[in-house]
């Protein structure tokens, strides 16, 4: 049975002022269906998605929709109504009986916040932090009920668990269909088996996910000869990468592969190891960082402790773990920025450093793009005879002829970021250290980023939620795991994983195991509880006795006496019994509250 149509674009132009964004463009949209979009920032990726759920008028066209079929949209820009909560926004009208039972619900939001409460779900949505308003926009489409999801930048502000899990969700959902826009390559090769690339308001198709889409696009280049040599030669390193670095990513694309291997038959490896190696050997000497039973603080809150880890010359290390779990406090202290409370850090007297932080530096807004890179140096020597002068570095990182005489002050979050890098990398520093580099950046900035980062020879320190990137530029990864310690990971990003898993796994088992407990335990305090309100009973009862036998003996001493001693004992009884049972009561309350 064919898959239900959802949506047709037929001839749609879309333009803004005079730059058109999208020219004459047809495309079709079937239930199930995955496609991932790609292209230049600025080039009409967003707003491809904004004219198909009806946000942006088309110019012209004509935009054909199945009458039943609902579409959800998650933009760039998060937002809800003035004053609501966070379970007003994912969860809408619904009663506590309603979604409390619902297993996708459960499940999202146990993939997205790692579980739901009342603390989370009664929070002002006003008041969350721009990565948790992304969470919970997106936690309201996946428990939508859609047809069609439109995803901008989904993977924003999610960790590497949480873009795995996300991905793992989608693909568990087969007849959802989804278009999603995003520079996370890892995440288009897990959920698209499709890719859109928009480019000078045309959008071409390719089959398969984004390896697909590199092996498709270097063949049509060479197909049709109509690439010019620095992008076709990217390309063909980027290829060389994929087939030879990481075959599993290839197994599923659909593309020619006698033409695929005909292409890379001559291409050497991204990176000569050994020239890189003994580059960096002789800058950087044998010392670059080591710590010594350093422990290292966030604050008040200990991240390491007894740590001892070694960074080489030539080492090329990505950092791996959860939000807040000391990678960037780790990374500051290698800078000095953040002294260790015990221990010692060494620094190699040879080490020029340069960190490229999350948040960057004021750049002056009246320089314009070439001369803020000018004023560090003219020229940047890369190792091993290479050297680019500041104009050529800035082309590689995107900056146009044109656009390096654009004011600072005009430019976007991401070209801001390029543009430190450019300085940074113009002061030519021997170790780079470098927060989430990728943020902001599009995917064909990124390729030149990483060609450019293969030819540097010195020592590298990363830390990105972009999986792809990390595997691509990194030979060695480490995992911060909230045991106060770092862990090598010979097994990359999948080890993580796993140990993340059996991590979670453990801790919940741990749970069930002492709630298990805690259920036996309150079964036999309720058991203790009644059989001691019993033996009051029983005293009282005894009690009442006595104190009969008390007034009918008045007159007589012998007895009376007799009586009294027995009245005493049973009123210490009853005292111990009562505290008994307080004790019982308030431990009852203890594991019940």
């Amino acid at each position: 049975m064919a898959a239900k149509n959802l949506l047709n674009l037929e001839s749609v132009s879309k333009a803004f002022d005079i730059r058109p964004l999208l020219k004459e463009v047809s495309l079709g949209i079937s239930e199930g269906e995955r496609i991932g979009v790609v292209g230049r920032n600025g080039g009409g990726k967003s707003t491809l998605l904004k004219v198909m759920a009806d946000l942006e008028p088309a110019d012209s066209g004509r935009i054909a929709k199945a009458g039943d079929v609902t579409i959800g949209i998650l933009s760039q820009v998060d937002h809800a109504a003035p004053g609501a909560l966070v379970r007003e926004v994912v969860l809408g009208d619904k009663e506590v009986h309603e979604w409390a039972r619902d297993s996708l619900i459960r499940e999202v939001l146990t993939g997205l916040f790692g579980g739901f409460s009342d603390a989370l779900l009664d929070r002002k949505f006003a008041d969350l932090s721009g990565g948790e308003r992304r969470r919970v926009n997106l936690a309201k489409l996946l428990v939508g009920n859609f047809d069609l999801l439109l995803l901008d930048e989904p993977t924003n502000h999610l960790d590497v668990e949480g873009v795995a899990w996300l991905a793992s969700h989608i693909k568990n959902r087969t007849k959802l269909a989804v278009v999603v826009i995003t520079h996370d390559r890892w995440f288009l090769d897990e959920v698209s088996d499709q890719i859109w690339e928009v480019v000078d308001g045309n959008v071409l198709a390719y089959d398969g996910g984004y390896s697909a889409y590199v092996l498709s696009k270097a063949e049509r280049a060479r197909q049709q000869s109509v690439e010019d040599g620095k992008r076709n030669m990217l390309i063909r390193k980027e290829l060389a990468w994929l087939r030879r670095g990481a075959p599993a990513r290839t197994a599923k694309p659909k593309f020619r592969i006698d033409a695929a291997n005909t292409l890379i038959a001559n291409e050497p490896p991204p990176r000569n190891e050994a020239e890189l190696l003994n580059f960096a050997a002789n800058r950087l000497g044998k010392t670059v960082f080591e710590l010594h039973r350093a422990a290292i603080k966030a604050g008040e809150k200990i991240v390491l402790s007894g740590v001892d880890w070694n960074v080489g010359p030539g080492d090329r290390i990505g950092i791996i773990g959860v939000n807040g779990s000391g990678k960037t406090t780790l990374m500051r202290s290698l800078t000095g920025d953040n002294k260790p409370s015990a221990g010692k850090l060494v620094t190699g007297v040879t080490v020029k450093l340069a960190f490229l932080s999350q948040h960057l530096e004021e750049l002056d807004p009246t320089w314009r793009v070439l001369e803020a890179v000018e004023k560090i140096a003219n020229q940047v020597q890369l190792g091993n005879g290479k050297e680019l002068t500041a104009s050529q570095l800035c082309e590689r990182l995107g900056f146009t002829a044109d656009t390096q005489w654009t004011p600072v002050g005009d430019l976007s979050g991401g070209e801001r970021r390029r543009l430190q890098l450019t300085r940074l990398l113009m002061d030519s520093p021997n170790v780079l250290l470098l927060d989430e580099p990728t943020n902001d950046f599009d995917v064909e900035t990124l390729t030149a980023l990483e060609d450019l980062l293969d030819s540097f020879g010195g020592t590298l320190v990363v830390i990105s939620h972009d999986r792809y990137f990390l595997e691509r530029v990194c030979d060695r990864f480490v995992g911060l795991l909230d045991d106060l310690a770092i862990r090598d990971l010979p097994g990359g990003v999948d080890e993580y994983l796993e140990l993340r898993s059996n991590s979670i796994s453990q801790n919940k088992e741990s749970g069930e195991k002492s709630k298990v407990s805690t259920v036996a335990q309150v079964q036999l305090l309720k058991k203790e509880i009644a059989k001691l309100e019993k033996q009051l009973m029983k005293i009282d009862a005894e009690n009442l006795r006595l104190q009969k036998e008390q007034v009918e003996l008045a007159f007589d001493h012998e007895k009376l006496s007799a009586v009294m001693k027995e009245l005493a004992d049973v009123e210490d009884r009853k005292s111990e019994i009562e505290e008994q049972w307080l004790s019982a009561t308030s431990n009852l309350e203890g594991l019940t509250n």
